[in-house]
């Protein structure tokens, strides 16, 4: 029974360190940000500039004591890492949850979104295991006898996680969680789709007897169906509070708004344009990189003067800001405004660039990876 117990337990906590490890290292800039907001929270803003870097090594941290628990490695070393670990998360998720104070830890990305009770349950079950290896770690073998084999497999699974996490920070996640992603109709997820569920709310009363001065609350479904209002002696005390029972559908986009220096709505124009329309997504001009932009400017010129392609820019820096910026890089395209999370959430990157068509997002790239004016023309352009 305690072998089943403790081989269960390192095949639990190994896969799900590996698998909640990959799909942040995924995208390792959105981590980032989640981490921003704890650094906010506790007052810790001066890793904000690190936060990214923090996140691909927290992301391999995770891989690597999962690949190691699977492989029965210096199980004493992996179980205490593992036990403060999870200490660790479990003490982040609690302050979210109690507090209020970031309302999804991250802990899967946005591959799988956690209310912070559900992420802080999910620690709590975590730990007792954790704890089951802890305590029995002297029960756990090495796969690998070899002391050359178990090095190669720590230094092989440091390189992967590290690599993949630099990978896709330096270019764009693999698997695309976010409402911006590749095919995604923008226009349509700006609404509630037909037939979607809406939010349930229950009505509380709070009763007081004239009599006794017994108080106590019911719903309102209670309330008509135990017929109290019948009773006289029973009165309801203030006002009644609506209370969420479950959440309904919610509009996949719902921060997205587009205006002018001035403040005018371009957003439904720059969405449902029918026609070829390239978005440059530069959320933050002073920490862009300038020479992507001089690239990006070169080959929106080359598309306005050739294929007539409207091409923008979205940023959430200030318009005295943007106008310097465009005076400094002799930049052709429109400037617009928006606001940082929506942005952050349409390309990964800054700068980073997206072609729409009707609304539709038909494809997007980092500026590692911006196509050649020839290539944009060829497979998209031209047809």
């Amino acid at each position: 029974m305690k072998s089943k117990l403790i081989s269960f337990s390192r095949l639990f906590v190994g896969f799900l360190f590996i698998f909640s490890g990959l799909i942040k290292a995924n995208d390792p800039l959105g981590f980032g940000y989640k981490l921003q907001e704890y650094f906010e929270v506790f007052h810790l803003t001066f890793f904000n500039d690190f936060s990214t870097l923090i996140a691909i090594l927290l992301c391999s941290l995770e891989i690597v004591f999962g690949v190691l628990l699977l492989l029965g490695l210096w199980a004493k070393k992996v179980s205490t890492g593992l036990l403060f670990l999870i200490l660790f998360f479990t003490f982040l998720t609690f302050v979210s949850a109690f507090f209020k104070v970031v309302t999804s830890c991250g802990c899967f990305g946005d591959a799988i979104p956690l209310t912070p009770w559900q992420s802080f349950s999910k620690d709590i079950v975590l730990l007792f295991f954790i704890l089951i290896i802890f305590v029995y770690h002297e029960d756990i073998k090495p796969i690998f006898q070899s002391v050359t084999m178990q090095k190669t497999a720590l230094y092989v699974s440091i390189i992967i996680s590290l690599g993949f996490g630099f990978y896709t920070y330096s270019f764009l996640p693999i698997f695309d969680f976010l409402p911006y992603k590749v095919g995604a109709n923008i226009p349509e997820l700006m609404k509630l789709p037909t037939g979607a569920k809406p939010d349930i709310y229950s009505i509380i009363y709070h009763l007081k007897n004239k009599k006794t001065n017994e108080e106590k609350e019911m719903t309102d479904k209670e309330y008509l169906k135990t017929e109290i209002w019948k009773d006289v002696n029973w009165e309801i005390v203030g006002e009644p509070i609506s209370k969420l029972v479950q959440k309904g559908d919610e509009i996949k986009i719902k921060d997205l708004l587009i205006t002018d220096a001035t403040g005018i709505n371009f957003t439904q124009e720059l969405i449902d344009n029918p026609y070829y329309n390239l978005v440059i997504v530069a959320y933050n001009l002073k920490a862009t990189n300038e020479k992507a932009i001089a690239n990006l400017n070169a080959l929106a010129i080359n598309a306005i003067d050739s294929h007539h392609t409207r091409t923008v820019l979205l940023t959430a820096s200030s318009p005295e800001e943007a106008t310097k910026f465009a005076k400094k890089m002799k930049f052709a395209p429109e400037i617009f405004y928006a606001d940082a999370v929506p942005l952050k959430s349409m390309v990964r990157a800054n700068p980073g660039l997206i072609l729409l068509k009707n609304g539709i997002v038909i494809q997007k790239w980092h500026y590692n990876s911006l196509p050649t004016y020839e290539q944009l023309v060829e497979k998209y352009l031209s047809k």
